[in-house]
């Protein structure tokens, strides 16, 4: 298992990433040519076959996020996400079986077999 890297501007980072996830990140905001008002949102909405997936993607920060920075990337949270997502791990999978992002929550309850969906 990869090490995980968090670096904040607060004390605490709420969601850590593994190295492999940043490597990819970092790979997406060059292809992607984004400006710096973009971050990375990481949040939960409704839906689902658990009842909430998993958000991850990159936009401007709105009213009630919190700013944490993981290596140089900015990322955005939402406060009122926090209950549901703090101590998430997002790790990176290139495999045969498998290739995207996936998340380790140890708030969820329970999840459904495609890993990003899940309640707590």
């Amino acid at each position: 298992m990869e090490a995980t890297v968090q670096s904040t501007t607060n004390t605490f980072a709420p969601v850590t990433f593994t190295e492999g996830a940043i490597k990819e990140l970092k790979k997406l905001i060059e292809q992607k040519e984004l400006t710096e008002e973009f971050g990375l949102r990481v949040g939960v909405e409704g839906g689902g076959c658990a009842g909430m997936n998993y958000v991850l993607g990159f936009d401007k920060k709105k009213e009630g996020d919190e700013i944490f920075y993981v290596e140089d990337i900015r990322v955005f949270l939402n406060k009122a996400h926090n209950l549901y997502l703090v101590g998430m791990q997002v790790d990176w999978q290139d495999g045969l079986n498998s290739r995207g992002f996936t998340f380790n929550n140890p708030n969820a309850t329970s999840t459904c077999g495609c890993g990003t969906s899940f309640s707590a």
